[in-house]
């Protein structure tokens, strides 16, 4: 290993120390918040993989970068489905889709049964 991959791992070893302390210490209130700025930082997951990909000489850098565009891409979905989700959490019940109330509708057909 050389100087910089030595700089590299240092580098990602501390950012990824930080993150975790960082992370561990937020309140339950501040998630939505939070996995806003998650999202961003994924969406330049991704674009760091496609350039990685662009640039990629071997096969293990093809994979890195393709493993990269993946794992970022799968987080930044997943995680704006969860803040929707949460955020409807907030709505009112009055505005409560449809589906839910024929739901219920179709449970209290079935007790009656």
């Amino acid at each position: 290993m050389t100087v910089n991959d030595f700089t590299g791992l240092y580098i990602f070893m501390l950012a990824a120390f930080a993150g975790w302390v960082i992370i561990g210490n937020v309140p339950a209130i501040l998630h939505t918040p939070l996995m806003s700025g998650s999202n961003f930082v994924h969406g330049i997951v991704v674009v760091g993989g496609i350039f990685a990909l662009l640039n990629a000489t071997n096969a293990l850098e093809q994979a890195v970068g393709f493993t990269a565009v993946l794992l970022g891409a799968g987080n930044a979905a997943g995680g704006y489905a969860v803040t929707v989700r949460m955020l409807a959490m907030f709505k009112s019940s009055d505005a409560k889709p449809q589906h839910h109330k024929h739901a219920r509708a179709h449970a209290h057909h079935l007790k009656k049964a």
